[in-house]
Formats: structure tokens, C-alpha cells, sequence
């Protein structure tokens, strides 16, 4: 699945409807000409790791030979050949994995795409939520759903690893969901979200919110075809987090500062961590919220709907 953290291989991903109690094995299937799952790929890679290991392996006797016998010459210099093959191979190695790792990523990038103008055929808002594992985007969505649900029509494509627990409590806050399980993966990839979406059936006009895998690393790299990312972070987090992770920082158009109840109780800077994120993207919107009490979260609301409007007005370009 990922080339970059090599998550997910031979992991079972599937996708339930929650409303409906359907499943669906999304491993080896193709959308629209692609195949799921990249297990091609990671085959290749697997195979050329072990191919490389075993080169070195013998390679290594090799050189130990060359140390005993010929490294040592009768004026004195030294035989740095063997150095050189070795580099080389390495080298060989690390440019044929970020080949393949520019491939997966443009393959991905090639069906975000195709999301993105279905979305845009629609007038649908589509919006890709990330955030550490607890920082509130399950809680945040329950939430934005049971207060705008009479204003617009919203749909979840729920991801996690396992479980089927944050897919429930999006139903039963009055949204239809599919729950995305990628098993080992780490992030959802634009194929999920396209096979989701076809069990999904979000009406146009709508907004479909794309609640991925707990993580702030491999999220940043795959595009899923939505209008916008929305980083989530909490005040139960470090204020250094966008200095950590400023790849998930600089990708997102905004930034959610939840649980900003809890502040009186915990260590945390907010001000701090808003110039963080700041220096990693000085675009970056952020928005003081708490999911639990309410407070902030008519400047979220606002901000839905200027989405959904902008969303609306491309659909016209």
C-alpha cells in the first residue's frame, strides 16, 4: 500500500456500509481501469529487497576475502573497489525504490483527479479530515453533523485500521457513513475513497467528509481528491506538533485547535502553537474550537459554507 512507510502489504481492506450492513473486499479490485491495493508494486519491491539482501550477503564474504588477500598492496595503498561496488549497489537500491515510490504517488494522484471532477460534477464539497489518534474528529464530525444537518446533506467515508465503532457513531448522529478498514495501512488512498463513494451515493450539493486514519505522517502524501484538508489538533497535544509533522501542517488549508475547554486544566500554548503552524505555512487558517461545549465552532460553520459555496462556484469553471 505505502512505499514511504511500507504499511499495509497483504493487509485485507474492506469497506461497510454501516447504514446497510453491506461489505465489501476492496483488496484487488480495479475502479475505472486502476487496480486496488497497489500489490503489484509492492511485490516488486519485496522481491528486489530480498534479491539485494542476498546480493549483499554474498558480497560480503567477497570482501572479507579481499581484506585477507588483496586489500593490503606492496606499496602500501589500499584497494577501495570493493567500496565503490558497494556504494553503487546501494545507490542502485534507493533509486529503483523512489522510482516506485513516484509511481504509486502518481497513480494515486491520477485517480484523485477523477474524484475530484465527480466531486466538482457534483457540487459536492469534499473535505479530508486529519489528526493524531484522539484529537476529536470523530466527536468534532458527531457534532457538525447534528447541528447542520437541516442545511446541507452530509455523508462520511470513515477510515481506520479496525472497527467499525466510529462508523456507528456517525449513523447515529444522523449522517449515512461507509467505513473504510485499511487493516495495517496507515492512510486512505484515492482508490478507497473512489470505491467508497460508489456505496456512499452522496447526492449533489452535498458535503462528504473524509474522516482519514489516525496519523500525521502518510495522510500528507495522498491526495483524495478533496477541495481541502483539515488538520485537527488538540490541546492534550504538544504545541510543537506542526514543527514535527510539517509536512500534514503545510498540506492543510486549516487548522483546528480542539478541546480548547480542557485548556485550564492542561500545559499548552496556544499562542505558541499557532505561530508553529504558522512558520510551517503562513496560509494556514486556524480555528479555536472546542466539539464538547460548542464554543468556537460557528467560525467552523462559517467556514463549511464558504467551502460549500467556493465548491458550487468551480463546479461552474
Amino acid at each position: 500500500m505505502c512505499g514511504h512507510c511500507g504499511c499495509g502489504d497483504g493487509a485485507k481492506i474492506t469497506a461497510l456500509n454501516v447504514e446497510t450492513g453491506k461489505a465489501i473486499e476492496m483488496s484487488g479490485e480495479t475502479h475505472a481501469g486502476h487496480t486496488h491495493g497497489h500489490g503489484h508494486e509492492h511485490s516488486h519491491v519485496h522481491d528486489h529487497d530480498h534479491d539485494h539482501d542476498h546480493h549483499h550477503h554474498d558480497h560480503g564474504h567477497d570482501r572479507d576475502d579481499h581484506h585477507e588477500h588483496d586489500h593490503v598492496h606492496a606499496d602500501g595503498s589500499h584497494d577501495h573497489g570493493h567500496g565503490h561496488s558497494h556504494d553503487r549497489a546501494h545507490d542502485h537500491a534507493a533509486g529503483a525504490i523512489v522510482e516506485l515510490e513516484a509511481r504509486v504517488l502518481a497513480k494515486n494522484d491520477a485517480l484523485a483527479a477523477k474524484n475530484r471532477a465527480w466531486f466538482a460534477g457534483r457540487e459536492i464539497l469534499a473535505l479530508n479530515l486529519v489528526s493524531s489518534p484522539g484529537a476529536g474528529k470523530t466527536t468534532l464530525l458527531e457534532r457538525t453533523i447534528r447541528d447542520l444537518k437541516e442545511e446541507a446533506p452530509l455523508y462520511v467515508l470513515e477510515g481506520d485500521q479496525a472497527t467499525v465503532n466510529d462508523g456507528m457513531r456517525i449513523r447515529a448522529a444522523g449522517a449515512p457513513a461507509v467505513q473504510i478498514n485499511t487493516g495495517t495501512g496507515c492512510h486512505l488512498e484515492a482508490d478507497m475513497v473512489a470505491r467508497g463513494l460508489m456505496e456512499l451515493k452522496p447526492t449533489p450539493g452535498s458535503m462528504v467528509m473524509i474522516e482519514n486514519v489516525g496519523n500525521l505522517v502518510c495522510p500528507a502524501l495522498f491526495d483524495l481528491g478533496e477541495r481541502a484538508k483539515v488538520v485537527i489538533l488538540s490541546v492534550t497535544e504538544g504545541e510543537d506538533k506542526p514543527l514535527k509533522y510539517p509536512h500534514m501542517f503545510h498540506a492543510a488549508e486549516v487548522m483546528i485547535l480542539n478541546k480548547v475547554d480542557l485548556l485550564p486544566h492542561v500545559d499548552f500554548d496556544v499562542e505558541q502553537a499557532i505561530a508553529n503552524a504558522q512558520e510551517v505555512n503562513p496560509g494556514i487558517e486556524v480555528l479555536c474550537v472546542s466539539a464538547r461545549s460548542g464554543d468556537g465552532l460557528d467560525g467552523w460553520y462559517d467556514w463549511l459554507r464558504e467551502q460549500r459555496e467556493g465548491a458550487r462556484a468551480a463546479s461552474l469553471l
